[in-house]
């Protein structure tokens, strides 16, 4: 292992942190109060709380979600947006996809799960087309956690936690509508059923029309029509064995381009359209066995079928992701162990262009450890042997400390993971492949990363500060063959990412106040030079205010700042500008109703008040849209209104 830049990232931390706080505390992670529930991290597997977690967890809990949820009723981006650290980053302006990319690394490498299982895939598009209404909590992972889950978790991990049925019967509807003529429905329903047993159903229509703000012929805003549908049975039973079963099926149709009657520079129309069907399945269960542990399982399976036009471009593809897993786990005094074998699949099919096709497969061994020392210290170790059919032998290891003298939490972790190379990096996902040379042979893209955190919490007052870094080597790029080809290739030389992130909260009653600043320093081998990783703003900055009654409403006020980003191939400019955005949010409670008024980007701040989206001639990738670096919807407001029924809706 090849982790002497992260020995020496650590060396500078302690310094650092020490000026930069004196007194810090980890986001997410205050003491239980009386009578409050406790937070239980399932991302790591070790099912501790989240103080007690050597792997930093950051949590975003029910009452957080369901703020967002009232900002964007149809999908998650807004939820994991506004966590330190981690930026959601529109990729295909056209069609408004985006992607999750962690600590400055790139989205291919962020994880998406739910309750452990990959039932989206790991298409830019998913994260638009998750509803947030039956979410518990969401768990962030930093930084390589190839140990934990494999290729797929280079840069971290994001895991949607379903909410839990309680033990009567609730539901909730809202209902949402934008000035953009968007509106939103989605419900949710769960109730005890006998033997043990409970279910939820949870389902969403979702609507946007098309919106060209600028009045130049070419969709800003794309139009799309969606349902989704998710029922999810539970079982509990003695001593601990458990299960749970979920299923899910979504409908997309999604279309950009140029209007009806228009076209781009060179004269001619440009539709951009994608319509998606996705179905998948999964499992999850344990059985106690006496004298030994607890015997786990896992199953999951994804279909994605894609009918993409890009331009006179047919592409209809199909992905597909599978995966089985065995645990075996117990705790002995201060010590918890786990190990298990896991197979993975990940394949792609493409009718137009078979060239491009692959069929990955991964039987894999891990094992984790975490042990105890004394009231103050937990070490976790973990490694994972993947047996990769196309890029052969892996291994990955991770380790944690933690370590908490009184109130303090002090926190460390290296850890090295790889990525198995796909056609798909962001520019291909947002142009197609038509433009794109065959494949040739790619190294595994590998990635040692670090990250030092301190903290403090004392009563209402919570603070953080962490310092993080990574090294990729041999980080897939696309790079330019001729006017109207591309290939990709691995970048000669390290992709390199080091920051700083800082977080104050403070409470008092009904009043929560949270500054954040986050500092990325990414870049990225150009050639024989180096450069500044694109659209990777240096410095972003944030504060939140909420006062929340829970029987009587909220009112919240954000402000963020989003520093310079380098562009690149952007004929307008080299560098953006920067920009604020802020927002307003009001809820009033009236029984069992809550209506609601969300005010978005109060500023008006859209990219095309200072160029164009569409560039002058197409890109060489085929791509006729510059990469988006600011908000492209500008000023939106939106308003609806929940209802909740069951035995203690008005308590929620």
């Amino acid at each position: 292992m090849r982790l002497s830049m992260s020995l020496r990232f650590f060396s500078v931390s302690a310094t650092a942190l020490c000026a930069a706080f004196g007194a810090a505390a980890a986001a997410q992670e205050a003491e239980t109060e009386e009578g409050e529930e406790e937070i239980v991290v399932q991302a790591t597997r070790a099912q501790r709380r989240v103080q007690d977690e050597p792997i930093r967890v950051e949590v975003i809990g029910r009452e957080e979600i369901e703020e967002k949820i009232l900002m964007v009723p149809g999908n998650i981006s807004m939820i994991v947006a506004e966590t330190g650290g981690v930026r959601v980053q529109v990729t295909a302006p056209a069609l408004g996809a985006a992607n999750v990319r962690m600590q400055g690394m790139s989205g291919r490498y962020t994880q998406l799960l739910a309750d452990g299982l990959p039932l989206y895939g790991g298409q830019s598009i998913g994260i638009l087309q998750i509803p947030p209404t039956d979410l518990g909590q969401v768990e962030i992972i930093k930084g390589a956690a190839s140990a934990l889950y494999g290729p797929s978790a280079l840069g971290g991990v994001v895991n949607l936690v379903s909410r839990r049925p309680k033990a009567h019967a609730e539901g909730e509807l809202l209902l949402n509508a934008t000035t953009r003529d968007g509106q939103d429905l989605t419900a949710y329903g769960a109730t005890p059923l006998a033997g043990g047993w409970s279910g939820s159903l949870t389902g969403g229509l979702h609507h946007q029309a098309w919106q060209d703000l600028d009045s130049d012929g070419w969709i800003d805003t794309p139009h799309y029509e969606r349902w989704t549908v998710r029922p999810r049975l539970f079982w509990e039973g003695a001593d601990g064995a458990r299960a749970f079963i979920t299923l899910g099926a979504m409908h997309e149709d999604r279309d950009g381009g140029t209007l009806p009657g228009r076209t781009t520079p060179d004269g001619q129309p440009f539709v951009n359209a994608q319509h998606s069907q996705r179905f998948d399945g999964g499992l999850v269960a344990r059985m106690p066995l006496e004298g030994v542990g607890f015997l786990d399982a896992r199953a999951a399976a994804m279909r994605n079928d894609h009918d993409h036009r890009f331009g006179s471009s047919i592409e209809n593809d199909r992905h597909e992701t599978a995966l089985l897993e065995t645990t075996l786990s117990n705790t002995i005094g201060g010590t918890s162990w786990l190990a298990g074998v896991a197979y993975q699949r990940d394949s792609f099919t493409s009718d137009a262009f078979p060239s491009f096709d692959y069929d990955y497969n991964a039987p894999a061994l891990f094992a984790q450890i975490e042990q105890t020392l004394g009231e103050d210290i937990t070490f976790a170790g973990s490694v994972r042997y993947d047996d990769h059919d196309a890029f052969g032998a892996q291994v990955s290891p991770r380790v944690s400390v933690l370590w908490r003298p009184g109130l303090w939490r002090v926190r460390a972790s290296l850890g090295q993971g790889f990525y198995a190379p796909t056609p798909f990096v962001e520019e291909i996902e947002a142009a197609g492949l038509s433009r794109l040379e065959p494949l040739g042979r790619l190294e595994p893209e590998t990635a040692r990363t670090a990250s030092f955190d301190v903290g403090y919490t004392s009563g209402p007052v919570e603070m953080s500060a962490t310092l993080f870094g990574s090294d990729i080597d041999d980080a897939v790029q696309l790079e330019d063959v001729d006017a109207d080809t591309v290939r990709l290739v691995n970048a000669d030389g390290v992709t390199r990412t080091r920051g700083l992130e800082l977080l104050l909260r403070y409470r008092w009653k009904q009043v929560m106040l949270s500054g954040s600043y986050v500092y990325v320093d990414a870049s990225e081998p150009d050639g024989a030079v180096r450069r500044e990783t694109p659209t990777t703003p240096r410095h972003t900055a944030g504060f939140v205010a909420m006062w929340e009654n829970h029987d009587k409403g909220r009112v919240g006020f954000e402000a963020y700042y989003t520093g310079e980003q380098n562009l690149e191939d952007n004929p307008f400019r080299a560098t953006s500008k920067p920009y604020f955005e802020l927002g307003l949010l009001g809820e009033v409670v009236v029984g069992n109703a809550r209506f609601f008024l969300n005010l978005e980007n109060l500023l008006d701040v859209r990219q095309s008040d200072y160029d164009r989206l569409v560039r002058p001639s197409r890109a060489s990738d085929g791509r006729w849209t510059v990469d988006a670096w600011a908000p492209i919807d500008g000023f939106v407001a939106n308003a609806g209104v929940r209802f909740r029924f069951g035995a203690d809706g008005e308590k929620h």
